[in-house]
């Protein structure tokens, strides 16, 4: 095992450098891996944003990683073992003491590392993981490919087997980016009608092609309108942080709907008591999910054949990448790589 690895690490807000570190050893409980790819996300860009250089040392950012277990700690359990390919995703393993482990909720855990954010994630050659957070790879998926199951996977393929909804119930999909078109696919393969609610035209072939049985463009269409014309949804899933957006399109909902929220955005939610009570609606927040629902997401994937849409960039790119996220310009996940492979696919 080299003596050091490459990461990339935040600096100051908004700010990463590549830097050399010595490669550590795994405490109890803990696993090094070495990293083949690590996908970004935009919780990548607010944790870059946020560093603050007086209160923490510089961070590793990135929760979609995959890699080798290079090296085991003391008292990690058997299922583990050096050389398996393995996943970490945004939730870095539950403590297993506390009042959420031990009524089996661990992905409430209230003493979890936030990968990328309390401790140091995937843009580097090697990361250290509690043994609890860690994800199975099947072999039928790259690395590059079940990068980002682990996080716009797993939130979304969870978010759709809480909605409520049946085979043949329609479904509501807002917001075709990173999270939505991996929401596009699950929900097509889980049996439901869906609609792809999102902004301009210019998306709508993408959106049909991933799965969705109807396009409406939000910007032209009065989709609160569309989604009535339908009977209602039984399930919207969103994804995107404009409250106002999200709270105008409540009143689509069929009775007994449920509106899904996973991404918290910063502004509330304007929601009348009546369309709740009258409808017998609900709104439910949905967090990704343990590393068993983890698998679960990724094998399912495998069954259906859903994959992520992915542009893949060198490790040292993770500016030019994190740069693109915010601009809007990536269809639809950047995946960093650790070695110098750069490729789309679809």
């Amino acid at each position: 095992m080299k003596a050091t690895y490459r990461a990339m690490q935040a600096i100051r807000p908004g700010v990463l450098e590549l830097v050399d570190r010595e490669t550590p050893a795994p405490g109890p409980g803990q696993v090094l891996i070495s990293v083949e790819a690590c996908g970004v996300c935009g919780a990548d860009a607010a944790d870059v944003d946020k560093i603050d250089p007086a209160v923490q040392p510089p961070r590793v950012p990135g929760h979609e990683v995959v890699g080798r277990i290079a090296a085991l700690g003391a008292g990690v359990a058997t299922l583990w073992k050096l050389g398996q390919r393995v996943g970490v995703g945004r939730l870095g393993g539950h403590c297993g003491e506390c009042v959420q482990c031990r009524q089996g909720r661990f992905q409430l855990c209230l003493s979890q590392p936030v990968v990328g954010s309390s401790c140091d994630g995937g843009y580097a050659e090697m990361m250290l993981a509690r043994s609890t957070g860690l994800v199975a790879i099947p072999d039928e998926l790259s690395s590059e490919e079940a990068a980002p199951i682990l996080c716009a996977g797993i939130a979304t393929f969870n978010a759709l087997r809480k909605c409520g909804a049946q085979a043949g119930d329609t479904v509501a999909i807002l917001g075709i980016g990173g999270l939505g078109h991996m929401a596009l696919q699950y929900a097509r393969r889980m049996g439901f009608r869906v609609v792809a609610i999102g902004r301009g035209g210019d998306i709508a072939a993408d959106a049909l092609a991933l799965g969705a049985h109807v396009y409406i463009d939000n910007r032209e269409e009065d989709a609160v309108a569309r989604l009535k014309g339908m009977g209602g949804v039984q399930a919207i899933v969103t994804t995107i942080d404009h409250a106002d957006t999200v709270s105008a399109l409540l009143s689509g909902l069929a009775p007994e709907g449920r509106l899904v929220v996973l991404n918290p955005g910063k502004g509330p939610l304007q929601v009348p008591a009546g369309l709740l009570v009258g409808g017998q609606r609900g709104i439910l927040g949905s967090i990704t999910g343990t590393p068993y629902d983890n698998e679960k997401a990724l094998n399912f994937s495998v069954l259906v054949d859903v994959r992520p849409r992915i542009e893949v960039l060198p490790l040292e790119q993770a500016a030019e990448a994190l740069r693109r996220l915010r601009s809007g310009d990536v269809k639809y996940r950047m995946v960093l790589t650790t070695g110098y492979r750069h490729r789309t696919t679809e």
